[in-house]
């Protein structure tokens, strides 16, 4: 399982700056201004073979008592009750702070990993900028400068030293690893316990930490499936009820360990914006995709209505994933998922021939050549798969580094149709020869 990374401390200390030199992105917005950012931020980071999950939270009060600032310090309550490591960050510059030894007691309390962070120490001296902060007892200080890059490998090498290095594949030999995510109340331990034929979540309850994921091996019509629930069942009285209403980072640990997602939205209430981060964070990670409406038989017509306008708007990315409109509850529509289940793993796994891929490529380039770059067009000559799980489509040729970001969705699009490709996205990656005469005068 990832490490899952989170960045703690009050308004404006850089933990978004942090945040986007882990993730490489720029997700995370940043200025000068205390409060900027609110909701947690979640992304991908990779330190050689050990890729991690990060968390940027906003300013933490622990004492805030109503307002924005209290909704903020919830935010950052469920994220250190989800964390394998917290990274406490304080501002070298501004020195230490009441509000940081309030932080650094509560976060002592929550008995996860702590490591402590002196940020924004550039041309400043570790020695001088650290000494101060020790009177925190959160351990060694690390000093970094998250804007610069300064130290930030060094902290990522120390704090990862203790996770394992990735393994390939997910697959055990006992069919797909079949994850049910969503938001919470959406019906996903129903839809478990359903496709079980008995309430017995709870018997399949891996033993462990509060964080665990609960994985339910089960066979159905001589095939063998292994379901995650991302519900997550907790020890009563180790998390608040109000936290647990926000957990997401569960959601997205179980997305990395499955082939295939099952999205879970609710006919009864609106596609949520948290819908469609769950959902791009499946595409961003290649995860095989269905789509499951449920508590279809508990609205109206007008409702349905709504519901399908409603993903056509919000979800109108996940183009390739089989939708089903079911009742976990009453058992409706659950035969048919799991038939798009089995389709979505097979196009997830598929192997597709050399000369095919080829001939898939010739053809889609014959029907719409790449536009120009300049005075010349990229030249797409052949191609060949270069992984599973999504489908990797490596194509070789001269210039493709032009080919635009539109076109590129238009050879996915022939690929996908060619191959009868449903249920998963696919990547294309691009390998340009180089001109042996492009360094002579």
């Amino acid at each position: 399982m990832k490490a899952t990374l989170v960045i703690v401390g009050r308004p404006n200390v850089g933990k978004s700056t942090l945040f986007n030199r882990l993730t490489k992105s720029r997700a995370a917005l940043v200025a000068d201004q205390p409060g900027l950012t609110r909701d947690r931020h979640y992304g991908h980071g990779r330190l050689g073979a050990k890729p991690f999950l990060v968390v940027d939270t906003g300013g933490f009060e622990p004492t805030a008592k109503d307002g924005i600032v209290h909704e903020m310090a919830r935010q950052a309550e469920a994220a250190i009750a989800e964390a394998d490591v917290l990274l406490f960050v304080v501002d070298g510059r501004a020195g230490l702070t009441p509000q940081d030894r309030a932080i650094a007691d509560r976060l002592r309390k929550s008995g996860r990993p702590l490591h402590l962070v002196v940020n924004k120490a550039e041309g400043m001296k570790r020695e001088m900028v650290a000494a101060e902060f020790h009177e925190l007892a959160c351990g060694e200080p690390r000093v970094i400068s998250s804007a610069h890059g300064d130290g930030v490998r060094e902290l990522l090498d120390f704090v990862l030293e203790p996770f394992p290095e990735e393994t390939e594949g997910h697959a055990d030999g006992q069919g797909p690893r079949v994850a049910i995510a969503g938001r919470p109340n959406v019906g996903k331990s129903t839809l478990v316990n359903t496709l079980l034929g008995e309430e017995r979540v709870i018997a399949f309850d891996m033993p462990g930490t509060t964080r665990d994921a609960i994985e339910v091996p089960f066979e159905r019509n001589g095939k063998h499936y292994t379901l995650i629930d991302t519900a997550g069942l907790r020890r009563k009285g180790r998390v608040f009820e109000t936290i647990e209403k926000f957990s997401v980072i569960k959601t997205l640990q179980a997305v990395e360990q499955a082939n295939v997602v099952v999205l879970m939205v609710d006919a009864s209430q609106d596609i949520s914006d948290q819908d469609a981060h769950i959902a791009g964070f499946c595409v961003e990670a290649g995860r095989a995709l269905v789509i499951a409406v449920n508590k279809w038989d508990a609205v109206d017509s007008y409702r349905r209505e709504r519901v399908k306008t409603d993903i056509d708007r919000k979800l109108n990315f996940l183009g390739f994933a089989k939708l089903h409109y079911i009742s976990a509850l009453e058992g409706q529509g659950i035969a048919g998922l799991l038939a798009s289940v089995d389709k979505a793993w097979a196009a997830a796994m598929a192997k597709l021939s050399t000369p095919r891929v080829t001939r898939v490529l010739l053809d889609a380039v014959q029907k719409q050549q790449p536009p120009r770059h300049g005075l010349s067009r990229p030249k797409l000559r052949y191609a060949h798969q270069g992984g599973s799980n999504p489908p990797i489509i490596v194509i070789h040729g001269n210039a493709l580094e032009h080919v635009p970001e539109s076109y590129t969705r238009y050879l996915e699009h022939a690929f996908a149709e060619a191959f009868r490709l449903q249920g998963t996205p696919l990547r294309i990656q691009y390998k340009s020869t180089k001109n042996p005469f492009g360094d002579k005068k």
